[in-house]
């Protein structure tokens, strides 16, 4: 791991549960695994009247909370004595000159360079006008020796069109390389290990084209329902929320061609060419091709469950869809004719993340005078979460004096080769950031590319 330069970590919205939950923890535990900047600062901004006082206490509720408490206290307590707040409405253009002012005191009696990592845990009606504000304050400024950048959080945009807009207008203030776009999705190991899974291991990658991959399903599915989020739901629902996004980011690492190199532009070069290159929806394909559904009311053996509909903050005739599964196709070599499935929901019967990739099926005609009456396609499973692991499935003999072929699963989990530590998700993608390391970050051009992509849903 290569050494961070120190810098000042600004997060606004500090008050919310992100930061609370997962940013803070996340920096925690970089500092345990000694990746933090040896000379830090970390600054909280919302408009809660707090002093820096409050705003510890507020923190420490959430790291006393953590699974491995006792082993990160020291780090917890290192992390907070590096912590401030300051009082912001981030609406208030005015109020970020003030907020420089302050920032660079801050930084001068620390004797920190002024290099800037700016994260947005903020909704997304706020960015536009957060990082306006920035640049207009010369706050996004950098040179030679200094850089500034800024961490967006999803969604970014709620069409295409609205997201053209979103970077049109980010980009007259900062340059695409100081602008990070996070899908935390990416921070996690097993969908880091799709990359080099495919371009380390040479048994894999000459099998996955269209001679050899009968088809790809993407699950990305939830046992719990909306919750508190009714409202935002309500206005976004399964497609807005889960595809451009999460969905789109694990198809593009899993179609992707291999990049000249790890550098950031060539990996993401390619994953933008794998999402450009699905085949538009039509009218009709979105009928044939694409399902979408609502949770209802139900009973568990423990208790009744609300229907969405029911939910705070939803609309009693809301028609947003709580599921959402479709049919793709990649229009290019190695994918042509594969069928790209995914699907996403709430409420559904288990919470888990995976990518099965499911060979093309052995001919029987070998086993057409055995007890075999079929063969069982190999598949390839990814698991992303609850359980992280790579998974196989292969046909073997079943002892005994007949011909008869059973299914044998081959397992790897992370835990069992490389143990488990305290984990948010959250850890790489601000260790990069820091870094400057843009791999795991979308760029404008995938970020458009991902909606247009599901606008013929959309439309329709």
């Amino acid at each position: 791991m290569q050494k961070l330069n120190d810098c000042t970590i600004v997060i606004f919205g500090a008050s919310g549960d992100l930061a609370a939950r997962k940013l803070i923890p996340a920096l925690a535990n970089l500092c345990q695994r000694n990746l933090l900047p040896s000379n830090s600062l970390i600054v909280g901004c919302a408009r809660r009247e707090w002093n820096d006082q409050q705003f510890k206490d507020h923190i420490e509720k959430a790291l006393t909370s953590t699974a491995d408490h006792e082993n990160t206290e020291p780090c917890a307590k290192n992390v907070q004595a590096r912590m401030k707040y300051y009082r912001l409405n981030v609406d208030d253009s005015e109020a970020f000159a003030s907020f420089d002012e302050t920032l660079t005191q801050w930084e001068n009696e620390l004797e920190l360079p002024g290099n800037r990592l700016y994260y947005l845990a903020v909704g997304p009606e706020h960015i536009e006008n957060i990082v306006m504000n920035l640049g207009t304050q010369g706050m996004l400024k950098e040179h030679s020796s200094q850089w500034r950048r800024i961490i967006i959080e999803k969604p970014f945009g709620h069409d295409l069109d609205s997201a053209r807009a979103l970077n049109r207008t980010i980009l007259t203030k900062a340059a695409e390389k100081q602008i990070y776009r996070i899908d935390h999705y990416l921070g996690k190991e097993t969908v880091q290990n799709i990359i080099v899974f495919r371009f380390a291991n040479g048994i894999f990658e000459p099998l996955w084209n269209r001679n050899y991959i009968d088809h790809i399903q993407i699950t990305v599915a939830e046992d719990i329902g909306v919750g508190s989020r009714g409202e935002y739901y309500d206005s976004a629902g399964a497609l807005r929320d889960m595809v451009p996004n999460h969905i789109c980011q694990l198809m593009s690492l899993v179609a992707m061609e291999p990049p000249s190199s790890f550098d950031a532009n060539a990996v993401r070069n390619e994953q933008t060419k794998a999402i450009q290159s699905v085949q538009t929806l039509t009218r009709n394909d979105v009928l044939e091709n694409t399902v979408r559904g609502q949770y209802g009311r139900g009973e568990t053996e423990d208790d009744t469950r609300n229907s969405y509909r029911e939910t705070q903050g939803v609309d009693t005739s809301s028609n947003t869809e709580t599921f959402v599964a479709a049919r793709l196709f990649i229009d290019n070599w190695r994918w042509a004719g594969v069928p790209f499935y995914f699907r996403t929901g709430k409420r559904l019967p288990l919470r888990t993340t995976e990518i099965v990739i499911q060979f093309k099926q052995a001919p029987h005609k070998l086993f057409r005078h055995t007890n075999v009456d079929q063969i069982m396609p190999n598949r390839l499973i990814m698991g992303i979460q609850p359980i992280e692991g790579i998974f196989l499935s292969i046909s073997a003999k079943i002892p005994g004096p007949i011909v008869d072929i059973g299914r044998v699963n081959m397992r790897f989990q992370y835990a069992d080769y490389f143990g488990s530590r305290p984990d948010t998700g959250y850890e790489r993608l601000l260790y990069d950031a820091i870094l400057g390391d843009a791999t795991l970050f979308q760029r404008a051009d995938m970020v458009e590319a991902c909606w247009n992509l599901v606008m013929p849903i959309l439309n329709e």
